[in-house]
Formats: C-alpha cells, structure tokens, sequence
C-alpha cells in the first residue's frame, strides 16, 4: 500500500492533519471543523471505551447522512472496533438479521429509525440512540461526551474496519470484510488517478447514503482525506438538491444515473445550477449514452462514468483522465489496480472481445463475514477478484461494461438480489412459487418486478404481497410490479428461464 498521508494505519486517523479552521460537514445547515470533529470524535471514542468496546468488537451504525453518522463512524474505526453501517429505512426484521450474522456488541441508531428500534431485536447487543428518542433501556449519546480525548488505536492494514452488506457474486447478501489497508489504498489509488483528486477547496455534495460504499468512502472519507468540506444531504429530492449546490458553492458530486436523470428531467431547473461544479462522476449502474449527452448539453457539465464495486473498496476504473470524457466507457484502471478480462476459462481475451472482469490490488476486500464458501468462489487463489461483471476493452485501454453475468437489479444505485426478494415472498403462506427480475424504470433505472404463483385456494392481491415484503425488506428491494402467473418457466433441468420472465407479456 502506497504511504498514507496521514499518521498510523488507522483509517480514524484521516482528519488529524488538517488545520483547526478549516471546515469538514455542514450537516443540517451546521457547520463542523476539523477541530471540532477532532474533539468530538475523541470524546465518543473515550465514551465507546466506557460502554466496554474493545477492538475487533462489531458496532451497527444505523442513521442517515448527518453528523451523527459520521462521528460515530470514526470514533468506531478510532477505537479499533469494526463499523458496521446498516440502512436506517431497513424494518426491524431485516435488521436483526444482520445483526445476528455479525455478532454486533453494541448499535448506534439516530432518530430516523426510532421506529425500527423500538421493535428491535438486539441478539445481546446494547444500544445506544439520541436522548430525545427517550428508548428505555437505551444509553444516551450525548452522555458519551465530555470527557477526556481517547486516543486512537493503533490497527495493521490487515484488521477490518467495516462490514457493508452485500450479495457478493450472487445469492443473498453478505458481509463483506474491508480492512484499514483496502479502503486506505483505494483513497490513494483515486488520488492519484490523473485529473481524479479533490482538493482542500473542494466542496463535495454528500447525497450517496453513507450506508454505500460509494457514499462512505468515495464521497465522505475521500473528502475528509483531502481535508475539503462534505455537504450531509439526509436524502435525494432532485430541487433541493440543486439549491443546496448552489447554496454552499458544491463543486464535486458524485451521484448514480438516477440523480442525473431526474435532475434532466425537472423543466423548471435553472440551466446554470450546476456551473460551480468541476467535477461531476457516476458509477454504481450503467449510466448511459443519452443521459450523459442530454445532462451536459443542457447543464454544461460532462459526467464521469466510473466502475466499483463493494469488494473492492469500491473503486475500479475512472473515465476522469484529464481528456474529453469518452460516453459509453466506465474509464481506465485507478494506479494500483490490476484488471484482467477473462473468458469462462479464466484465460485473458483479447481486445474487443468480451470477458468477465477480474481485479487485484491491496483495494481488494478480505472475503466474506463468516462465510469461507462465498469467498472461495469470490476470490481466487492468488487474489482476484472475479466480479461477474462482463466488459470490453478497445486498444487503448479503455472499457465499456457490455453485461452483467447475475442477475442483480439496481434500483437507483443499489444492489437488490432476486433470490432476497423471493426469498421473504415466498414466507407468505399464498405464495407457491415466486421468481424476480429488473425491469426498466424512468426513475430508478430499474425497479423489481415479481412473478407470483399462487396457492391452490388462495387468492392474493398485488399490494398486500408489495406490503408483505416490506415488513421484511428495505422497501427500495421491494417489487413495484406483481404479475400473477399459473407456472413459471423453467428449463429441462428444472432451473429458473429469467430470460423468459423478461420476455412474458404483461396482462391487458
């Protein structure tokens, strides 16, 4: 791993250097500087060793993009414990089972799941939410500071830092283990991408939930990084947004396609909104070639469309090269970062031709939490990463993603999993079989789709099987669209036909 720019290994240890003055979050319409996230963090630190943390110990941090969040993100890495960001609009159900797969000692829960928390099961773990949520049983956070500043642990580049969960190569989500070292590197490794480094003086708009990694690391700790500023948006309404960037002079965003899109399509938006901003970047889902030429047509910025994934920190490849950006292609590979594209072999393809893309580098995460199957199939034995992402690359080194070999659906950004989903459908005793798959949506790029066949005698109804899933999933994994079927298709090896699904008509 390339030379920190900060003291020790310990990722808390990304703000310590920059001047007291200068300002690190603007959350709420507050402004926070290093300073006084210094204090702060040192406080909560001194506070997590009071409640018995110890290094290694899993913390479930469940809250929006705020202040809350982000001090206690690094006073928990501070402490040398594991963060485990979970997403605070996820039910009780769902929680607790991600809870349970990581063994979490304590949860950290802002007012936003208030909700969710009070039905929670904890599995042995503490909680600790804001005093006015008034939880019984609960320890207040605003009793964790006042004393004294807590120092950081010292961690090797090999000790977990976080578990975000997501479904890996394919199946139901999992934990994936990223080290101080993987998400140190892949800081460095987009520094020094040429034309990629943000500044002292940039101001970054920090709309990507930090429960993402593209959030978490990408916008917030790349910032705090550089020592420049994060705006903390708690979430995306596509007006709102463009005010804040012009309100607090925003010059880097970094957003998924479907922030692009509704932005291109609100009529009234002010075509000048955007001229402060001087780098624009996309990734997390195809963005496409007419979005990205009617956006900057009309707005005057280019968008740079890179590709990442969570196991690798997350970032791959970047299209930001201090050149005219190239529509369609997802860049070149950050320094550091090895890519390969392979045939169903494993032997490399020539150019132009389409593999599976591979990546290797100290960016490239530990494995899967508890789970040594997953990662086997994950990583191979000397270290790559096999992505089940399917690309190009033409002769100068530039690629385009062509495929994508799951059948992951990305909902505004994010992973959802088809057998997740019907996975909690088909606990609902009317359901006797259910498949899922994407399909297009003006909005969110793509939203769930489910097929239902229902048990013999039982007749269901579209929004009570959409209601049902949303008691057990977060409601973005939730189907938008049931179609009721008599069977689904499946081949002679009685294995699910998804192609087929895509290719049913829709009922009159």
């Amino acid at each position: 791993m390339a030379c920190l720019p900060w003291a020790g290994v310990n990722l808390a240890s990304v703000i310590d250097r920059h001047p007291d003055g200068d300002r690190a979050l603007i959350s709420r319409g507050q402004a926070t500087t290093y300073a006084e996230l210094r204090r702060q963090v040192g406080e909560l630190r001194h506070g997590l060793v009071g409640l018995g943390i110890e290094p290694g110990d899993r913390v479930a941090l469940v809250a929006p993009n705020n202040w809350f969040f982000v001090v206690s993100y690094l006073a928990v890495l501070g402490v040398g414990a594991v963060a485990v960001p979970l997403n605070p609009g996820s039910p009780a159900t769902e929680l607790a089972h991600q809870l349970g797969d990581i063994g979490a000692a304590l949860v950290v829960a802002g007012p936003s799941s208030r909700l969710a928390v009070e039905t929670l099961d904890l599995g042995g773990a503490r909680l600790v939410v804001n005093e006015a949520m008034g939880v019984p049983g609960a320890t207040a956070i605003e009793s964790l500071f006042g004393g004294p500043v807590a120092p950081v642990v010292d961690r090797a580049e090999d000790d977990l830092a976080t578990l975000l969960f997501t479904a890996g190569t394919a199946g139901a989500p999992k934990a994936a283990m990223l080290t101080h070292g993987n998400l140190a590197a892949n800081l460095d490794q987009i520094q020094r991408h040429p034309g990629r480094a943000i500044g002292a003086d940039d101001i970054s708009l920090g709309v990507l939930p930090l429960y993402h990694i593209y959030g978490l690391n990408v916008v917030l700790m790349l910032s705090l990084m550089a020592g420049s500023s994060v705006v903390l948006v708690e979430r995306f309404d596509p007006s709102s947004a463009l005010e804040t960037i012009a309100r607090h002079h925003v010059t880097v965003v970094a957003g998924v396609p479907p922030m692009y899109a509704a932005w291109l399509s609100l009529p009234a938006a002010d075509p000048t909104a955007l001229q402060g901003v001087r780098l624009a970047v996309s990734g997390a889902a195809a963005l496409g070639i007419a979005l990205a030429r009617g956006f900057r047509e009309r707005f005057g910025v280019p968008i740079h469309e890179g590709y990442g994934l969570t196991e690798a920190g997350p970032v791959v490849t970047s299209s930001v090269v201090g050149m005219p950006v190239r529509d369609g292609s997802i860049g070149l590979p950050l320094p550091g970062v090895d890519v390969r594209l392979v045939d169903l072999d494993g032997a490399d393809v020539p150019a132009g031709d389409p593999g599976e893309i591979w990546v290797r580098g100290p960016n490239v995460f530990a494995g899967y939490w508890a789970d040594v199957e997953a990662t086997g199939a994950a990583l191979t034995a000397d270290g790559w990463l096999r992505t089940g992402d399917i690309a190009v690359v033409d002769d100068d080194g530039w690629l385009s993603i062509v495929d994508r070999a799951k059948d992951v659906v990305i909902v505004s950004g994010f992973n959802v999993y088809p057998a997740e989903v019907e996975q909690a459908l088909s606990e609902h005793d009317g359901v006797a079989g259910v498949a899922v798959i994407g399909v297009p949506h003006p909005h969110t790029g793509e939203a769930v789709k489910a097929f239902v066949v229902a048990a013999p005698g039982h007749h269901l109804e579209e929004d009570e099987l959409i209601e049902f899933c949303a008691a057990r999933l977060a409601r973005y994994k939730c189907p938008s669209k049931v179609q009721f079927v008599d069977e689904l298709p499946e081949g002679v090896a009685g294995k699910l036909l998804r192609r087929a699904l895509r290719e049913m008509p829709a009922p009159p």
